[in-house]
């Protein structure tokens, strides 16, 4: 099986898992690969699915609606994870269409996705996104914020699962991966998104529960 095969490169990043999961003193089953499929087509998501690769993450609502209704006719099972940020007018087809979202960070989006889980009847469980870095041209809340914008998750009955964030880019992730384990852990709060191909042993190794894997698994976009 070559190196470059979908099926390799999903190989490739579970056994990297495995082992830090084992140097970390954790189980396997703690950390859930979700593996990023933005903007590559369905036929390059397929081999993984059939591979038995079930999480996936897209970062716009428009491209999930367009590729994954027919791959979950095939692959029912399949749960689909929005890791970009959410406009509040897209919350209803969001909720009709994900199963988990990691990008919730502001008040007016908590607001949306009540009236939008009322309205589907389903509760996602939901990730607020930190801004970690303090980088303004990220998304995600102040970590000044959050405990307001958690207490009106909780209020607004969004189960909140944990919380996520996006290091920035260049710099060593391992301080901004304790900061939010540690914010995390104050706040009472199971759940980390964090990591992502060029750091998610890291972010095993302090704490990570959901990775967020493109590159590794997809090659470069395009590719």
């Amino acid at each position: 099986m070559s190196e470059s095969t979908p099926e390799a490169r999903l190989a490739a990043v579970e056994a990297e898992i495995k082992k830090h999961c084992a140097i970390a003193r954790r189980k396997r089953e703690d950390v859930t690969l979700i593996a990023v499929s933005k903007t590559h087509p369905a036929e390059r998501i397929m081999p993984l699915l059939e591979a038995g690769q079930r999480a996936f993450g897209e970062n716009r609502v428009q491209e999930a609606q367009r590729k994954w209704p027919e791959l979950r006719e095939r692959f029912p099972d399949a749960k689909l994870h929005l890791v970009g940020q959410l406009q509040s007018n897209k919350a209803e087809d969001a909720a009709a269409l994900f199963d988990c979202i990691h990008s919730l960070d502001r008040p007016s989006l908590v607001t949306a996705l009540a009236k939008a889980f009322d309205k589907a009847a389903r509760q996602l469980p939901c990730f607020i996104q930190v801004d970690i870095g303090e980088e303004e041209q990220k998304g995600g809340c102040a970590i000044t914020d959050l405990p307001a914008l958690l207490d009106q998750a909780r209020g607004a009955d969004i189960p909140v699962a944990g919380l996520m964030c996006v290091p920035p880019f260049g710099i060593e992730p391992a301080p901004y991966f304790a900061l939010m384990a540690k914010i995390a852990d104050d706040h009472g709060l199971e759940g980390r998104s964090m990591g992502m191909s060029g750091d998610y042993p890291t972010a095993i190794m302090l704490g990570a529960t959901h990775i967020r894997v493109g590159t590794a698994l997809f090659g470069e976009r395009g590719g």
